[in-house]
């Protein structure tokens, strides 16, 4: 975790994913034209956006497991191939 990073998890998706597209954009940037000196700092900082993203992927799939085992079939029955 980089000790500059804000904490991520008070961001919306969407800001989330804004911020880490424009850390993707300043690190191309850096990587061509920069001081070589920035790109670690940014690999760093787009690890912790990359990893808040993970994390809330994980948990919205496992909302979606838990809420389709409550109905009582989970995900059995949904592709009937036969």
């Amino acid at each position: 975790m980089h000790p500059l990073t804000n904490n991520l998890t008070q961001l919306t998706d969407d800001e989330l994913h804004k911020k880490y597209a424009e850390l993707q954009k300043r690190f191309m940037q850096a990587y061509r034209f920069g001081p070589q000196a920035i790109i670690p700092q940014l690999q760093m900082v787009m690890e912790d956006y990359q990893a808040e993203i993970q994390t809330r992927n994980r948990k919205q799939m496992d909302d979606l497991l838990k809420r389709s085992e409550s109905d009582g079939k989970g995900f059995k029955g949904i592709i009937d191939i036969q």
